[in-house]
């Protein structure tokens, strides 16, 4: 069998994504033999053209150039993966969709007309079909290997949908709510990243997202019974998935 052709691009992120392939290392090796990495800039310099079995995308969508490339690279590619919180719901750099672009810029530029920047920054999905959505912030290497896997066995990938409450439970974990009424978002949230922040006794940031039918405002009424002010809820829920409509909705009803 000929081996998966995968592109691996970058948009507007942090690499974090992106490296979580080079993080493998050595399952990466064993996957030599199925996959060829075609294009892949973080990892090697002889990249080619499409066209792609898979394209990974990390990064938002934030500038009218990334617009033109990530259309042409759905054009090239027969399925598109978006990853991390950046590709699948603006991640941090949606934080400036909640204030003016063109204030930003002229705050840090001193030729701000030189910058093209959209007036928001967006997910891959606003712009283009994506196939599927691996979620994180990072991505988990795990989740991504297991997702390249069911493609190498020619099933549909799987990935949790449930919240992250289920993993503490897994775990064995305190409720960080319950025990020390510490603000969480894990009821909310998508599980994927093994529990990381409640396992040591910290309220989830909402990384990887809202899990299905999450009802994010049921637990902004629970913030309140713990004296959280408006504004306290409303930044809860604006960090890494702000932008994705449920959190975004109920910040914007309490910011």
């Amino acid at each position: 069998m000929r081996k998966l052709k995968v592109a691996v691009y970058k948009f507007s992120g942090c690499d974090g994504c992106q490296l979580q392939f080079l993080n493998m290392e050595e399952e990466l090796l064993q996957l030599t033999d199925k996959v060829e990495f075609t294009m892949f800039y973080e990892a090697k310099r002889d990249n080619k053209p499409g066209p792609y079995d898979v394209a990974f995308v990390e990064g938002a969508i934030s500038t009218p150039h990334e617009v033109d490339v990530v259309r042409k690279l759905r054009e090239e590619s027969d399925i598109v993966v978006a990853i991390g919180a950046c590709a699948t719901y603006g991640g941090i750099q949606a934080l400036r969709n909640w204030a003016n672009v063109e204030e930003f810029k002229r705050y840090v530029y001193p030729n701000p007309e030189w910058i093209e920047a959209l007036k928001t920054a967006e997910p891959a999905s606003a712009y283009i079909k994506v196939d599927y959505e691996i979620y994180g912030c990072p991505v988990s290497k795990e989740q991504l290997l297991l997702f390249i896997n069911q493609l190498l066995r020619h099933k549909v990938p799987v990935l949790p949908v449930d919240s992250l409450c289920n993993e503490c439970k897994r775990k064995g974990n305190v409720c960080v709510i319950v025990a020390k009424g510490t603000p969480c978002l894990g009821p909310v949230t998508r599980a994927g990243c093994n529990a990381i922040c409640p396992t040591y006794g910290r309220g989830c940031y909402g990384c990887y997202g809202p899990m299905i039918d999450p009802k994010p405002e049921l637990l902004a009424e629970k913030f309140k019974e713990l004296n959280l002010t408006s504004k306290e809820i409303a930044l809860l829920l604006r960090q890494f998935t702000n932008w994705a409509k449920p959190f975004r909705e109920v910040s914007r009803r309490y910011g």
